[in-house]
């Protein structure tokens, strides 16, 4: 028998952040801090990040918003999560020194999934830029994810509190991995929902 996977389908990967931070380069400008409640405050704050990294590499590049300050009533950690698209990821001196030009700061210089990425910070508002190439499967995931929450409040409240109980896991586990078994299970229901693509359950074990 033939089991559908869904083309944005990732294995759970407990314990990933932990791992990925041998690929760390530097430390963030500013810590993120415990998460709270929604902050309407949180799109302007995209649309200055979105902003400055047009003027560093001009308005055609796709700038996104995603995570969870993009979804209107989500608990969320006060740190703009944003994904950028770049022919090359790469050839990091065709972006890179434009972007740390105005402020942001490379931390992390790692493969998602088998896709390039780096991930930049910015110390004001507090940012998390994910730098990928147009045909990387994780900036895919993150807008599914963000339509889905924003479209499903029980996943809403079910992420919450989730988030909480990473928090008083502080110390035991990082908070991202802490958190990994209900994002994976919230992707399952966007996957088994999606109209345009089949996918017949992938329970983690």
């Amino acid at each position: 028998m033939t089991v559908a996977t869904h083309p944005l389908w990732r294995p759970i990967a407990i314990g990933s952040n932990a791992a990925r931070q041998s690929q760390r380069v530097a430390f963030r400008q500013t810590e993120p801090g415990p998460p709270q409640a929604y902050d309407r405050r949180w799109e302007a704050s995209f649309a200055r990040v979105r902003d400055l990294v047009a003027s560093a590499l001009g308005s055609d590049r796709t700038v996104l918003h995603v995570g969870s300050t993009a979804v209107p009533g989500m608990v969320a950690k006060p740190v703009i999560d944003v994904d950028l698209l770049v022919p090359d990821v790469l050839d990091e001196q065709a972006w890179l020194p434009k972007l740390e030009a105005v402020g942001f700061r490379l931390v992390f210089r790692d493969a998602i999934a088998g896709d390039p990425h780096r991930q930049l910070t910015l110390g004001e508002p507090n940012t998390n830029l994910h730098v990928w190439q147009p045909d990387a499967v994780e900036p895919r995931r993150h807008r599914l994810f963000v339509e889905w929450l924003r479209a499903h409040p029980e996943d809403r409240a079910t992420y919450a509190e989730a988030k909480a109980s990473a928090v008083r896991a502080s110390g035991a586990v990082r908070y991202n991995d802490a958190k990994a078994a209900v994002v994976y299970d919230i992707y399952e229901r966007a996957f088994t929902a999606d109209p345009n693509h089949a996918h017949d359950p992938h329970p983690r074990p």
